[in-house]
Protein backbone atom coordinates (compact mmCIF):
# COMPACT_ATOMS: atom_id res chain seq x y z
CA UNK A 1 0.00 0.00 0.00
CA UNK A 2 1.16 3.05 -1.03
CA UNK A 3 1.88 6.09 2.14
CA UNK A 4 -0.37 8.56 0.08
CA UNK A 5 -3.34 5.67 0.66
CA UNK A 6 -3.22 6.51 4.48
CA UNK A 7 -3.17 10.34 4.53
CA UNK A 8 -4.58 11.90 7.60
CA UNK A 9 -6.84 14.68 7.07
CA UNK A 10 -6.74 17.77 9.20
CA UNK A 11 -9.03 20.76 9.37
CA UNK A 12 -7.93 23.76 11.24
CA UNK A 13 -9.81 27.15 12.32
CA UNK A 14 -7.45 30.05 13.45
CA UNK A 15 -7.56 33.59 14.17
CA UNK A 16 -4.43 35.66 13.58
CA UNK A 17 -3.74 39.22 14.41
CA UNK A 18 -2.54 41.56 11.35
CA UNK A 19 -0.74 44.08 13.80
CA UNK A 20 1.50 47.00 12.21
CA UNK A 21 3.19 50.12 13.33
CA UNK A 22 4.65 52.94 11.52
CA UNK A 23 8.35 53.83 12.50
CA UNK A 24 10.75 54.94 10.09
CA UNK A 25 8.95 52.55 7.86
CA UNK A 26 6.10 50.01 8.00
CA UNK A 27 6.67 47.37 10.37
CA UNK A 28 4.19 43.86 10.55
CA UNK A 29 4.46 42.00 14.37
CA UNK A 30 5.41 38.37 12.89
CA UNK A 31 6.14 35.44 14.98
CA UNK A 32 8.79 32.32 14.12
CA UNK A 33 7.21 28.80 14.38
CA UNK A 34 9.62 26.96 16.84
CA UNK A 35 11.05 22.96 16.67
CA UNK A 36 7.67 22.04 18.50
CA UNK A 37 5.28 23.57 15.63
CA UNK A 38 5.21 23.05 11.24
CA UNK A 39 6.69 23.88 9.63
CA UNK A 40 9.75 24.71 12.19
CA UNK A 41 11.67 28.04 11.50
CA UNK A 42 8.73 29.82 8.78
CA UNK A 43 7.55 32.88 10.16
CA UNK A 44 3.75 33.42 10.44
CA UNK A 45 1.56 35.95 11.92
CA UNK A 46 0.72 35.84 15.79
CA UNK A 47 -2.45 33.62 16.50
CA UNK A 48 -3.48 30.11 16.28
CA UNK A 49 -6.37 27.64 16.97
CA UNK A 50 -9.50 28.42 18.08
CA UNK A 51 -10.12 26.46 21.06
CA UNK A 52 -14.03 24.19 20.91
CA UNK A 53 -16.51 26.21 22.67
CA UNK A 54 -14.20 29.59 22.05
CA UNK A 55 -15.21 32.87 20.11
CA UNK A 56 -12.76 33.47 17.28
CA UNK A 57 -12.48 36.83 18.88
CA UNK A 58 -11.19 36.13 22.66
CA UNK A 59 -9.17 33.63 20.44
CA UNK A 60 -7.19 35.87 18.59
CA UNK A 61 -6.60 38.19 22.07
CA UNK A 62 -5.03 34.93 23.85
CA UNK A 63 -2.98 33.98 20.72
CA UNK A 64 -1.44 37.19 20.16
CA UNK A 65 -0.72 37.54 24.11
CA UNK A 66 0.57 33.95 24.66
CA UNK A 67 2.67 34.43 21.04
CA UNK A 68 3.79 38.08 21.55
CA UNK A 69 3.31 39.29 25.07
CA UNK A 70 1.35 42.53 23.63
CA UNK A 71 -2.31 43.05 24.75
CA UNK A 72 -4.75 43.35 22.06
CA UNK A 73 -6.48 46.92 22.36
CA UNK A 74 -8.76 46.76 19.48
CA UNK A 75 -9.46 44.21 16.65
CA UNK A 76 -12.20 43.84 13.78
CA UNK A 77 -12.57 40.96 11.46
CA UNK A 78 -10.93 41.68 8.19
CA UNK A 79 -10.50 38.92 6.30
CA UNK A 80 -11.03 34.92 5.56
CA UNK A 81 -8.09 33.35 4.02
CA UNK A 82 -7.18 29.56 3.57
CA UNK A 83 -4.87 26.92 2.75
CA UNK A 84 -4.95 23.15 1.09
CA UNK A 85 -2.38 21.20 0.77
CA UNK A 86 -1.76 17.71 0.34
CA UNK A 87 1.74 16.51 1.30
CA UNK A 88 3.99 15.33 3.71
CA UNK A 89 3.25 17.40 7.24
CA UNK A 90 4.57 16.13 10.41
CA UNK A 91 6.88 13.59 10.98
CA UNK A 92 6.53 12.97 6.75
CA UNK A 93 3.40 11.57 7.29
CA UNK A 94 0.97 12.48 4.04
CA UNK A 95 -1.54 15.18 5.15
CA UNK A 96 -4.31 16.44 3.41
CA UNK A 97 -4.38 19.56 5.25
CA UNK A 98 -6.83 22.50 5.05
CA UNK A 99 -6.56 25.51 7.53
CA UNK A 100 -9.37 28.14 7.29
CA UNK A 101 -7.49 31.58 8.82
CA UNK A 102 -9.77 34.37 10.32
CA UNK A 103 -7.37 37.58 9.91
CA UNK A 104 -8.34 40.32 12.28
CA UNK A 105 -6.43 43.65 12.07
CA UNK A 106 -5.49 44.36 15.78
CA UNK A 107 -4.03 47.51 17.77
CA UNK A 108 -1.74 47.15 20.79
CA UNK A 109 0.80 49.44 22.27
CA UNK A 110 3.34 49.52 19.54
CA UNK A 111 5.92 50.56 22.08
CA UNK A 112 5.57 47.52 24.64
CA UNK A 113 8.70 44.86 22.98
CA UNK A 114 7.13 41.47 21.90
CA UNK A 115 8.23 38.67 24.03
CA UNK A 116 7.02 34.99 23.92
CA UNK A 117 4.94 34.04 26.94
CA UNK A 118 3.84 30.51 26.55
CA UNK A 119 7.01 28.20 27.25
CA UNK A 120 7.42 25.50 25.04
CA UNK A 121 4.64 26.37 22.59
CA UNK A 122 4.76 26.74 18.47
CA UNK A 123 6.04 29.71 18.66
CA UNK A 124 9.73 30.70 19.95
CA UNK A 125 10.26 34.27 18.07
CA UNK A 126 7.96 37.13 17.92
CA UNK A 127 9.32 40.65 15.92
CA UNK A 128 8.38 43.56 14.47
CA UNK A 129 10.30 43.31 11.31
CA UNK A 130 10.11 46.65 8.37
CA UNK A 131 7.85 45.41 5.52
CA UNK A 132 10.07 45.70 2.76
CA UNK A 133 12.84 42.82 4.61
CA UNK A 134 10.16 40.67 4.43
CA UNK A 135 10.93 39.53 1.16
CA UNK A 136 14.96 39.42 2.56
CA UNK A 137 14.16 34.93 1.94
CA UNK A 138 13.45 34.15 5.07
CA UNK A 139 10.55 31.35 4.59
CA UNK A 140 6.75 33.23 4.90
CA UNK A 141 3.14 30.94 5.40
CA UNK A 142 1.05 31.58 2.86
CA UNK A 143 -0.90 33.62 4.69
CA UNK A 144 1.64 36.08 5.59
CA UNK A 145 2.14 36.18 1.67
CA UNK A 146 -1.35 37.00 1.57
CA UNK A 147 -1.18 39.75 4.02
CA UNK A 148 1.51 41.15 2.70
CA UNK A 149 -0.23 41.49 -0.81
CA UNK A 150 -3.01 43.13 0.66
CA UNK A 151 -1.59 44.91 3.88
CA UNK A 152 -3.24 48.32 3.17
CA UNK A 153 -6.86 46.68 2.95
CA UNK A 154 -6.19 44.39 6.16
CA UNK A 155 -4.19 46.39 8.46
CA UNK A 156 -5.39 48.45 11.66
CA UNK A 157 -2.51 51.04 10.77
Amino acid sequence: MDQRDEIRRTQRLGAYGVITRQRATRELLITRVSPRGYPAGWWALPGGGVDHGESPDDAVVREVHEETGLEVVTHRLVAVHDVHTVSPGRGDAWEDYHGVHLLYACQVDDEAVPHVVELDGTTDLAAWVPVEELADGRPLLPVVEHVLERLDQLAGV
